[in-house]
């Protein structure tokens, strides 16, 4: 194993090179700064470590080295299991819930990116191996810049078309067309939902994404990203200023009121365009046979 101790180093460098690219913290501050970014650091560099190390172990006929990816891939499944419960654990404490679709998700990001980190440590290995080092270096950069954005996943701005709505005002009604969002009993209520409130439509684009709409996760997440980015005017125990989204029946269109901080409507908009699409709410009823006649 001595001699090939420039390849196992290479490979892991590149590998936990992967896992930095992909650990950010943006609007959501998750994961938070520095805890969880030294703990998702280090285990991205025990991931490359194993997958660097896996090419030497077969080629020295060390076969129960290999073993060992196996023990890590059950590792990082409960990586899952722990983000999962963290988030779970701190989603009382948000004004505008996650939801436990976008969790799930979240946990499952999490997990795939250590197996980015080991699979890029592996690629780089063969290639320092069986072609030179620096054709390995560029192989392994290529596939972290291949692949990172593969596992980012379509927005919301791929599957609907968003824009501004008008409110309607119904005596103590709100809604927006014919779609009844909420009864506001308190006159102060009403008054600050037509001098601040904002509406907007989100439209599939087609049967696909009508579907995925109409799942009830994909539609909390929306509205806590947007909550998140554009601040809202709530607190605990103002249930009347709590934003809504909608799904009409009829033409699968979602709806959505909010009283945000910052009421600047294109950037509303944006924030919704860049909502990712939950692994778990996608649905793609054209792909079947049953689902492509019902469209036609």
């Amino acid at each position: 194993m001595e001699r090939y101790g420039i390849l196992i180093t290479a490979s892991i460098l590149l590998g936990t090179l992967a896992r930095v690219y992909t650990l950010r913290v943006d609007y959501r501050q998750y994961p938070s700064y520095p805890h969880a970014y030294v703990t998702h650091l280090t285990l991205g560099f025990i991931a490359s470590a194993l997958g660097g190390l896996a090419l030497p172990a077969l080629l020295e006929e060390n076969y129960v080295a290999v073993t060992f990816l196996a023990l890590a891939a059950q590792q990082f499944r409960d990586i899952r299991n722990i983000e999962r419960q963290t988030l779970a654990e701190i989603e009382e404490t948000e004004l505008v819930p996650r939801g436990k679709a976008y969790i799930e998700g979240i946990a499952k990001l999490f997990e795939s990116r250590n197996y980015l980190a080991m699979l890029t440590a592996f690629v780089t290995s063969l290639a320092i191996h069986y072609i030179a080092l620096i054709p390995g270096i560029i192989i392994g950069i290529a596939l972290i810049l291949l692949l990172s954005p593969a596992m980012i996943g379509p927005r919301v701005r791929d599957i609907a078309v968003v824009e501004e709505a008008q409110i309607v005002f119904d005596g103590k009604n709100i809604g927006i067309d014919d779609i009844i969002m909420m009864n506001v009993g308190e006159d102060e209520g009403l008054k600050k939902w037509k001098e601040e409130g904002v509406g907007i439509v989100i439209k599939p684009k087609d049967d696909n994404a009508r579907a995925t709409l109409a799942n009830i996760g994909q539609r909390q997440a929306i509205l806590h990203d947007v909550a998140t980015q554009m601040g809202i005017k709530l607190d605990v125990g103002i249930q009347q200023y709590t934003p809504l989204a909608r799904l009409d029946i009829n033409t699968g269109r979602v709806y959505m009121i909010i009283i945000p901080i910052e009421p600047d409507i294109p950037a509303i908009i944006e924030a919704i365009n860049r909502v990712p699409v939950l692994e778990s709410s996608q649905r793609k009823p054209l792909q079947s046979k049953a689902g492509r006649a019902a469209a036609d």
